[in-house]
């Protein structure tokens, strides 16, 4: 029990001690004879004493760094060059691993009598009012500029601007901060991130993705807000790496500048396509129903055209729903000409369609009236369908599945049908509207190398690097319907590498590759697309690492508990930034033991003695009794208090570590080509970007690389 009670918070005494044992010493050693004692004698004790003397001066010291390391931490920054490359584990910051003792010493810094340890001094706060009043009169201006100098030898040296409280981290400096690593073998657990805005989310992600794009990883990107510097800094990885030929910058925002993507053109199986389309409509209550017939429509137009030997498309999926005659036209025409040769029984169908044509005009014809409600339809359509109907029983290869669908919704009655597909029509409109069109929608056939069409397969296989922009707030709606699709493609594409390998097809082997998903504010994604991604996806060497703010904005986008608690059971890495709403610091604090902490509490009291005869008139007694109870090992207010750029991490089963995060030297950055420095600039002003997510202000002087950091 007693070695649980350091006594940290204290005045270092044992400097008064060592200071004595010195001087002691250095009279024995100096003038032995005043003390009767011989030279070597002398020599001899004195260096006992010496040896005592330093060890009370570094009791007293360790006391007085703890102390000060409560206060403010030291300036780090780092170069992104200089990261760790390791190819087993993935460099997350500095820190500590928490152990019960840090809770202990926390827990004392929360009792009375604590403050003066942890609150700056008097000095230091009239240097802070020094520099307040300067604004305003000019006498004070020149005091202010060493006050608020940098330099190691200021004491008054202001302290990093990050809020929360700097104890948390502090605790843990008594025993040196080392590198925290976590393993990449369990990133295929997924990992997730959460913390409020403006506190370090998005540079987290910088670190990782650094390391990633450094191994020669695959990395997927999805940026739903534009962030301009984390574009940047996709950018500088990729041309420090020396993989610039496998970038793709995709950003709905900027179509003349962006990569373009099919979110519907690849896929295993042909009703994918419709249940990316679908998947973007209401599915709860009453609306199952409507989405249900619109994955159906869809699925019909995707299944002809692929069948007609086409790519299926967003633009030519609105073009076909709003008018599918001439789908039913071209498609019956090319059954007819595929399954009637001119040297069988239904060789002469062209002239038999042509010579049926006038009839549905002829009101005498009852076997070629139009219905009433098809009226408007063509008499060539009218024609094709009969034909069909008429010989399908008799010639058994005329039969084709996307031809009784295609004649089956042709035939629905237009008023009821238009009821029941409306909430298609806008989300096409939406996604084929302006150059948005261009990029979702690609010619296949332009050859425009400044704008390359890229493929989740295509990526996985040469090793590429791709920056999803999904410009979410201007249009979320468009926004969350791209970022579905993308994912629902790769979860597709996850199940034929689970399958065949990422080498299928290919005449030599790439190796494998590992693919790093980063879905920063994926809340603003995340769709019932994102959880088989999760379930299944870790098999096929996919790691998603999700940013968000609070969990409670994955239940409200998801709209069902359950599902929600399926991706936080596919989340097994945890790392936690400042975060307000206790409900989403429960998923770090209900996953960690309970721990002992002590107390010492001081007892003292007096007793009269009512004998007469007794030779004493009181007793009395004083004593200090140390006592313990279970706590929680953090504390729901140690998360909100955390300063910005710090966090908690469990990983690897459970292991908890205190981490903080490094200043990114924004210096290269600078190397962009227009085109990108443009973009990036104009982000930064439409987007108003959480890139300056604190202003540090060093305790020391700095390299000169380091001044643009401020």
């Amino acid at each position: 029990m007693a070695n649980r009670m350091e006594g940290l918070l204290r005045p270092p005494i044992e400097y008064a001690s060592a200071a004595g044992y010195a001087l002691v010493a250095g009279i024995m050693v100096a003038a032995p004879m005043y003390l009767m004692m011989t030279p070597t004698v002398a020599a001899v004790t004195g260096s006992g004493l010496m040896i005592l003397a330093i060890k009370r001066f570094r009791s007293a010291w360790r006391v007085r760094r703890y102390q000060k390391g409560l206060r403010q931490l030291p300036y780090w920054a780092i170069r992104f060059a200089s990261l760790p490359k390791s190819k087993e584990r993935l460099f997350l910051g500095k820190g500590f691993e928490w152990e019960p003792k840090h809770t202990q010493r926390l827990h004392d810094c929360e009792q009375p009598g604590a403050d003066r340890y942890l609150k700056p001094t008097a000095l230091y706060n009239a240097a802070r009012w020094i520099e307040l009043q300067a604004e305003y009169q000019p006498i004070f201006r020149q005091i202010a500029k060493l006050t608020s100098s940098a330099s190691r030898w200021n004491p008054v040296a202001p302290i990093a601007d990050v809020g929360g409280n700097p104890a948390i981290h502090g605790v843990g400096l008594l025993e040196h901060e080392r590198d925290i690593f976590m393993k990449l073998a369990d990133r295929v657990g997924h990992m997730l991130v959460l913390g409020t805005t403006r506190v370090g989310k998005t540079r987290l992600a910088e670190l990782i993705i650094a390391q990633d794009i450094a191994r020669g990883d695959v990395v997927i990107v999805f940026d739903p807000k534009g962030d301009a510097d984390l574009m940047k800094r996709v950018y500088r990885e990729a041309k420090r790496a020396g993989r610039l030929d496998q970038l793709y910058i995709f950003h709905l925002g900027y179509p003349e500048f962006s990569a373009r993507y099919n979110p519907v053109g690849q896929f295993t199986r042909i009703t994918e396509v419709a249940s990316r389309i679908a998947g973007q409509m209401p599915g709860d209550g009453q609306s199952q129903a409507f989405r249900e017939f619109v994955w159906r429509y869809v699925n019909v137009i995707s299944s002809c055209r692929n069948a007609l030997g086409e790519r299926p498309g967003i633009e030519q999926i609105k073009y076909d729903a709003e008018n599918l005659e001439p789908l039913v036209i071209e498609y019956l025409e090319f059954v007819f000409t595929r399954e009637c040769p001119t040297d069988g029984p239904l060789g002469e169908w062209r002239k038999t369609i042509a010579k049926w044509e006038p009839l549905f005009n002829d009101p005498d014809a009852k076997d070629f009236r139009k219905p009433r409600h098809m009226t408007d339809r063509s008499n060539r359509a009218m024609a094709l369908c009969k034909f069909y109907k008429d010989h399908k029983a008799k010639h058994r290869n005329l039969e084709d599945t996307c031809a009784e669908s295609l004649i089956t919704t042709f035939f629905y009655d237009a008023a009821k049908f238009n009821m029941l597909v409306a909430s298609l029509m806008p989300l096409l409109e939406k996604l084929c509207t302006g150059k948005c069109a261009e990029l979702i929608s690609p010619d296949y056939l332009d050859g425009d190398r400044n704008r390359p069409i890229f493929t989740w397969s295509e990526v996985i296989r040469t090793g590429g690097i791709v920056y999803v922009g999904l410009d979410a707030l201007s249009d979320p709606e468009v926004a969350a319907a791209v970022g579905n699709s993308m994912f629902a493609d790769l979860t597709s594409g996850s199940g034929l590498i689970y399958k065949h390998g990422v080498d299928l097809g290919l005449p030599f082997s790439t190796g494998g590759r590992r693919v790093y998903i980063h879905a920063d504010e994926f809340n603003e994604l995340i769709g019932k697309e994102f959880i088989p991604l999760l379930n299944k996806a870790g098999g096929s060497g996919y790691a998603v690492t999700a940013y968000t703010q609070t969990w409670s904005d994955v239940i409200a986008r998801l709209g069902n508990q359950a599902q929600a608690g399926q991706v936080a059971g596919n989340l097994n890495t945890l790392i936690m930034l400042r975060t307000l709403e206790y409900a989403t610091i429960e998923m770090l604090t209900k996953r960690l033991r309970q721990v002992d902490v002590s107390h010492a509490m001081d007892v003292s009291g007096a007793s009269d003695v009512s004998d007469p005869d007794a030779n004493t008139s009181f007793t009395s007694r004083t004593e200090q009794r140390v006592t313990s109870q279970r706590i929680d090992r953090i504390h729901p207010n140690d998360v909100t208090q955390l300063p910005k750029g710090q966090a908690f991490s469990l990983t690897d089963g459970g292991k908890l570590s205190k981490i903080r995060l490094p200043m990114p030297d924004k210096a290269d950055l600078a190397d962009l080509p227009p085109t990108l420095q443009d973009m990036a600039s104009d982000m930064a002003t439409r987007y108003k970007s959480d890139a300056n997510w604190y202003h540090f202000q060093p305790c020391f002087d700095v390299p000169e690389a380091f001044n643009g950091l401020n």
